[in-house]
Order: C-alpha cells, then structure tokens, then sequence
C-alpha cells in the first residue's frame, strides 16, 4: 500500500485557513467583501472579545437563495468567476471561492439570507452536520459535504447576517498565537477603515462588546477620509488626479510636514481594492525621495484605476498582493504623477494653506516698513541676492499702487496678495518674519534658499553642464592624499557639476571655476564635501546615479548662512523665489521652510476675546 494519501477535505480546508484565516480581523475582511459585492449599501458589524467569540456582519445586499445556501460554505463554490476570462478580469473583491469554506473550519458559522424573491429568510449552520448515510471517506466532495448543513426557514427581512463564533475553537494550537483582545480589536478596527474608505459610499456601523465604535453615514470621499484619518491630515494634503491613458491615479498626498514614524496612514487602492505592494510603495517613496526628513514615512490615501486585465490579483490567498503586467509603466507613471502634485509651487497651491476664516479674517492696516540694516553688495555673500533684489524692485515699479521697493500689504491686497506676504523684520539673522493675509509667517532662510538653488541646480543640469564661472584669482586649498585621487579620479564628474579642480602641488588643489549659482558660497567648503561624497561613492556614473545628493550638498553649502543681515528688499525677493520655487514647503534635508501662525492662533497666545 502507497504512503501517499489523498488529504480529507475538512483538512484541506483547515489548510486552506491557515492562509485566509490569519487572525479575526482576516475573517472580517472576507466578510466585508461579500457584502460589498452582494451590492450592499449599509453594513453593520458587531465583534465580542477582539472578534474571537464572535464576528457578526449584517448587510442589505442582494441575499443567497435557500438553493444556494449549502454551495456557499463549500469550497471553490463562487458565483463571481465561471471562467478563465473571468478570472483574467475580475472586477469583484472575492472570486476564490474558499473564504467561507475555510472559515467555517475553524469556526461555528450560522448564515442567514434572504434572496429579493424569497418569502422568508433561511438559514444554514455548520453545526452540528447532519451525519450522511452513505459517507464516502475523506474523499467527499465539496457539494456532498455541504449538503450535511441543514437549511431552515428563519426571520430576516432582507439582505444577509453572518456570525462567526469561537474562532479557532478546534484548532486551540492556533488560538494561541492570537493577540490581546485589544489589539485584534484594532487590527479589526483597521479592516473596517480601509473598506470605507474604499467605499465612502456605503454606510458602516462598528461596535465592540455592545459598545458603539464607529458609526459612518454614507458619504463623498472628502468627507469620509475626514471622519477616518482625521482633521490633522487636510491641512497638509494636496488633491491628486492624474491621468494616462487606461490608467488613472487619484487622491490625497500629504506634504512632507506630515510625515509620520511609521506607515499606519498609508493606503493603496487598485481599482477598488486595498493592497501592499512594494512596487506601488517604492513608487510613492522615490516621489517623496527629495523632501522628506530621515526615517520619516509619508502619508497618503490613493486610487490606482486600470484595466482589470493589466493587473493579476490572484497573487496570494488574502488577495492583499498584485502582480500588473506592465510594472515599469505603472511605477513610472505613480513615480511622476506624485511628484508633480508635490512639487507644485506656493504660488500654485495656496488652497492647501490653511488661512483665517472668511467671516473672522483679519483686516491689518496699512503699515510702514522697519528699518534695518543691509549687507554690503560687495560682499560675496549677497551675490546671490542681487537677482532676487531686482526681481523684487521690478515687481513693485510694475505696481500702480506701488510707493516703495516694497509695497505695503494694505496696499497691494486689492490686486491679491502673495501667499507669503511681505518681510517686515529679520530675527537673530536666521528667521525672516513676514505679513500675510493669514497672519504671521516664520522663515528659515537658509533653509528656502537652500531649496532654492536646489532647485535652480536641477534644472540647469537637466539642460547640460552648468555654467562655470571663472575665478579671477585660483583658490588654493591644502588635500590629503586621498583627496588628490579622488579629484584626479573623478575630474570629469567634478566638470560635469560645473567646478574646474586641477592639482597645483603634491598636496594642494587649485579650484579655478565654480557653477555660477554657486559662486557666492564658501567654494573651499563645499569642494572638500563633494571630493568627500565622490570618495565614497566611485562608480563611473556617480553624477547620474547620485545625482541629486551631490546637488544637494552643493545647495546645502552655497545657501547663505546664518547671522546674515539682508534688506527688507533681499527679504521679499526671498519670499517672492520661494512662492515659485517647487517643493518651496521643505528644504533639501525634508525641513520645512516656513511656518503659518495665523491670528486666531497669536490671539490665543495673549487670551484675546477670552
């Protein structure tokens, strides 16, 4: 006699759960998916002890007809797929055929439905079965061995009712790796959030040990992600919607001042479908890549739409993974879409800024400027502020109201004023502070000059090799030994990044250009960083690979510093660059670069109308 037997089918299912059922918040997600494929509008769920005793999901879908009762709790028994076109193609959450099956192996399942023709409602359990007989072995079949479920009329005006109790009651080696009830309550809690947001179309009501949890009314999808992620995340968020072709991407993407420590406020939807994939995920990290601080994880709630042909969702059991066929295009197209939105200028996006309400809006009076004293033009640092100044003074001798090389914000309100508004004092040489409609505005200005050049640094890579500025007179400065490799080494990188450094003794370079934009800045300084990342970093393509860390650097040092005095002129001009400057909200190191304090705010700081 052989050793290899065919598995007895309870067995299999039990398997086949061990997949599915992973945890009581598993069981819940099948149970949802039902409900929203029957068609329901409104779906009510009740969890005793983290849904371990009980999972209860009631429904005003379509129902299950008393014929078709038995085949629901068998396995591979679907009304959704008939077909390999049909699985090449499905649209529904469930297709499998195996989640009811596998859940009632491992739990007591009473199922009640009522089908829009029926009379009554009927209702079906799987315990005790009815004992067959004539019982075959272990090689009953799925239709024979849902047959052993006795079907009964019972009471129900409508749709479907489930309930799952005592999870895992005859596999207690399972039961064991179960969490508190807490924390299934919370992964169960999270289930129910994704499918809203999915669907902020249908109604939801949660409740735990006869507690009401949540109650969500149907809604538009603004309102729904309000009542889900919460109050804190629109402020910071910018509308997507993006299109190419079959595909289509929409939502909320959060700027980099919401960053969260973990990835809890993250949420993917393929064409209805919540999923964790590491190319949609490293998609989304790439676009946020440039201005996100550290560790920091981003925040977002998205919608991929496309053909259900181009994407397989029969990856993994809990159907949470995908496989797209045209992965290179998807990613690209995610990749850019979300970088454009987040790149999008102050000047472009001031709907994201929150401001003062309209009925309470503060009206400042006219107001004149404070004197304070300038830098000196010769100085190297206040180059790079030359263009700025006269952007500035150009911009107010085009103004018919203007009286100044800076208008007040009385005045020039009537024609719209900028989003930063206008400097009118400089704190400690580090912070720029300015007026706007709003109330007060909080510059770091090293850090949205920084982002500036960045900027500018790009976008003159990206037409060719930046322009090099000759010194007048060599700067010399004294190399170790492994900096005159590297800048023998890596010469051509070095002339690709606009800087002309060739040796001038056995220790000691002589930097005879610098990219243009950058020759205000302290060259010595910003030579030895770069010698010192292209060290660490000696492929061939280094200026292509690591493109934009070496811009950074570059930005990072040629940014003017600290405890620097600028004019209220170089000040507004800053303010006018970063209003048009991409991703102006954060500086090259994921920091922001400016602040709002609206006046409720400053009033609440010194208790007025209180």
């Amino acid at each position: 006699m052989g050793i290899i037997k065919p598995l007895p089918d309870l067995l299999i299912s039990q398997i086949a759960a061990g997949e599915v059922v992973e945890r009581p918040a598993s069981v819940l997600k099948e149970l949802l998916e039902n409900s929203l494929d029957a068609g329901a509008t409104k779906i009510e769920v009740q969890l005793e002890e983290g849904g371990v005793r009980l999972i209860r999901v009631a429904d005003d879908g379509a129902g299950i007809g008393p014929e078709d009762l038995p085949l629901a709790l068998a396995r591979h028994a679907t009304s959704k797929i008939a077909s390999l076109d049909d699985l090449e193609r499905v649209a529904s959450y469930g297709f499998r055929g195996e989640a009811l099956a596998s859940i009632a192996s491992v739990a007591r399942v009473t199922l009640t439905s009522r089908a829009p023709d029926s009379a009554h409602g009927w209702r079906i359990q799987n315990h005790p079965p009815v004992p067959l007989p004539e019982e075959g072995g272990d090689d009953i079949s799925a239709a024979r061995r849902a047959a052993r479920y006795r079907v009964e009329p019972a009471a129900l005006g409508g749709g479907t009712v489930i309930e799952v109790a005592d999870l895992y009651f005859n596999t207690p080696a399972r039961r064991k790796f179960l969490k508190t009830e807490t924390t299934e309550f919370a992964h169960c809690d999270e289930v129910l959030r994704r499918m809203a947001l999915a669907r902020p179309d249908v109604a939801f009501t949660l409740s735990h040990n006869g507690s009401a949890k949540r109650r969500l009314a149907s809604a538009n999808f603004a309102r729904r992600a309000r009542e889900i992620i919460g109050e804190e995340f629109f402020p910071h968020a910018r509308p997507l919607d993006a299109s190419a072709g079959p595909l289509r991407l929409s939502g909320l993407a959060a700027l980099p001042a919401y960053s969260r420590a973990g990835r809890d406020e993250q949420y993917f939807f393929v064409n209805g479908r919540y999923v964790r994939d590491k190319l949609l995920t490293h998609a989304a990290r790439q676009a946020w890549a440039d201005i996100l601080h550290g560790q920091r994880h981003p925040a977002y709630v998205l919608f991929l739409e496309l053909d259900p042909a181009g994407v397989d969702v029969n990856v993994h059991p809990a159907k949470t993974e995908v496989r797209f066929r045209d992965a290179r295009g998807i990613h690209q197209f995610i990749f850019h879409a979300l970088q454009r939105t987040l790149a999008t200028p102050l000047s472009g996006a001031a709907s994201s800024v929150e401001t003062a309400p309209a009925a309470t809006a503060y009206v400042p009076s006219a107001f004149s400027y404070a004197r304070q004293s300038g830098l000196s033009v010769e100085e190297p640092a206040a180059r790079a502020y030359l263009e700025f100044a006269r952007a500035a003074f150009a911009d107010a001798a085009d103004s018919p109201n203007a009286v100044s090389p800076a208008p007040t914000l009385g005045a020039h309100q009537n024609g719209g004023a900028p989003l930063l508004g206008y400097a009118i004092a400089q704190l400690h040489g580090v912070y720029i502070l300015a007026q706007n409609a709003g109330g007060l505005v909080l510059v770091d200005m090293h850090a949205a000059h920084e982002r500036i050049l960045y900027e500018k640094l790009k976008t003159s890579l990206d037409a060719g090799p930046p322009a090099t500025q000759a010194v007048l007179v060599p700067l010399l400065l004294s190399a170790s030994e492994a900096e005159m490799a590297t800048a023998s080494e890596q010469a051509e990188a070095l002339a690709q990044l606009g800087f002309a450094v060739a040796a001038a003794g056995p220790r000691e370079l002589a930097v005879r250009g610098l990219p243009a934009l950058l020759a205000g800045g302290n060259a010595v300084e910003l030579v030895r960083s770069l010698l010192k990342d292209l060290a660490e970093h000696p492929a061939s393509r280094v200026v292509e690979t690591r493109r934009n860390e070496l811009l950074a650097t570059m930005a990072c040092h040629g940014a003017v510093r600290a405890h620097r005095l600028l004019t209220l002129p170089e000040m507004n001009a800053l303010l006018r660059q970063m209003e048009e400057t991409e991703r102006a909200d954060q500086c090259n190191h994921g920091r922001p670069t400016w602040v709002q304090l609206s006046m409720t705010e400053l009033d609440r700081l010194f208790m007025r109308g209180r």
